[in-house]
């Protein structure tokens, strides 16, 4: 069994979506620029860079992508964080 199919398997344990997934694996990436970004959203992810966001966060907030991809979820959650640190 190769380690995609290893974590399609855990991600269906867990109770991930396809889509879940794949804005997992979509954020953990890093960009050179912001445009780049919300191209690539529309283009890889078929939705507007606002639903990306908002989607993203209600990911955060789900136990289900911390227990599949831990690392990604607990630094993004950092960053929302210090935003809202910074913001208020």
């Amino acid at each position: 069994m190769s380690d995609t199919e290893r974590d399609g398997e855990a991600a269906a344990a867990a109770g991930l979506s396809a889509e879940d997934r794949a804005v997992l694996a979509f954020a953990a990436r890093g960009w050179s620029s912001p445009g780049e970004k919300e191209r690539a959203v529309r283009e890889r992810l078929g939705m507007s860079p606002v639903r990306y966001y908002q989607y993203l966060n209600a990911l955060l907030d789900d136990p289900r992508a911390l227990a599949f991809d831990p690392v990604t979820v607990n630094r993004l959650r950092r960053v929302r964080q210090a935003n809202r640190d910074r913001t208020h």
